[in-house]
């Protein structure tokens, strides 16, 4: 059980998933998935908390707990680049990256829990995108959880970049590094505020994991697509002498392409 203080602090377990009714994601988008060799070797990242099909509204996303890349075995922090830029009177933050080698660069983010008192409880979306650089194509299905302290993530099983709109993209959902079967995965296109649903209903799409936690989505269009493995954590967090529930997302964003 834990006290909230200034700075929520994460320090909670998972035990189970739980469907949500709101479409919260947390996001990490770089400017460009794949960096060529006549690209621009320095990439910006855009790290924000919202609903992305509608574009918004944008919540307030204090500064992260956790930042940081994973190349190959090396993890690195990239917590002190972070800078904060507003965005409707709510935090966000930008960050830029260098690229010097061919690799696949696994950016990850574990935000300060948000409270939503809607709900009635916190929210901790941890975050993942993955960049290809100079034709390096491999270690993109690497899971990162042990090496970057993560509690759950999202593994890639189809290639994470490079895709086109119509592709269908499977993951795994794993927590504690063991898979999570008949979890809640929520699918939203990030629609910038250009895009249109025809009902609520439409705007978040939901598919279920297997038995050993794997799911599979079509893209129908170009752009970007979040993927929100939903789960609900084992600690409380204390708030006003209450316990209070902490929904725990798994999240990875990928990339399709229009085909020409």
């Amino acid at each position: 059980m834990k006290k909230v203080t200034a700075g929520f602090g994460l320090g909670v377990l998972l035990i189970f998933c739980a469907t949500v009714s709101m479409a919260h994601f947390g996001m990490i988008i770089p400017s460009n998935d794949v960096v060529g060799k006549d690209d621009k070797k320095e990439i910006g990242l855009l790290l924000q908390f919202t609903h992305p099909f509608e574009g918004g509204p944008q919540m307030q996303m204090d500064k992260p707990e956790k930042f940081g890349v994973v190349v190959g075995d090396k993890v690195t922090s990239l917590l002190d680049s972070l800078k904060e830029k507003k965005v409707d009177g709510k935090s966000t933050w930008e960050s830029t990256y260098r690229i010097t080698k061919p690799a696949d660069y696994i950016f990850y983010m574990v935000p300060k829990p948000y409270w939503e008192p809607a709900e009635d409880k916190f929210i901790v979306h941890v975050t993942k995108v993955i960049v290809d650089a100079l034709g390096a194509e491999e270690g993109w299905d690497k899971p990162i959880a042990k090496e970057a302290g993560l509690p759950a993530e999202i593994v890639p099983l189809t290639r994470p970049y490079s895709l086109y709109a119509g592709n269908i993209f499977t993951g795994r959902v794993l927590k504690d590094s063991k898979p999570v079967g008949d979890c809640e995965v929520e699918v939203e296109f990030w629609g910038k505020g250009k895009t249109k649903a025809p009902t609520d209903s439409h705007v978040a799409q939901v598919v279920k994991t297997n038995e050993v936690g794997y799911f599979s989505f079509v893209m129908p269009k170009a752009g970007w697509w979040g993927f929100s493995a939903i789960m609900e954590a084992d600690n409380p967090i204390k708030l006003e002498n209450k316990d209070k529930k902490v929904e725990l997302g798994a999240v990875l964003w990928v990339h399709a392409y229009p085909m020409e």
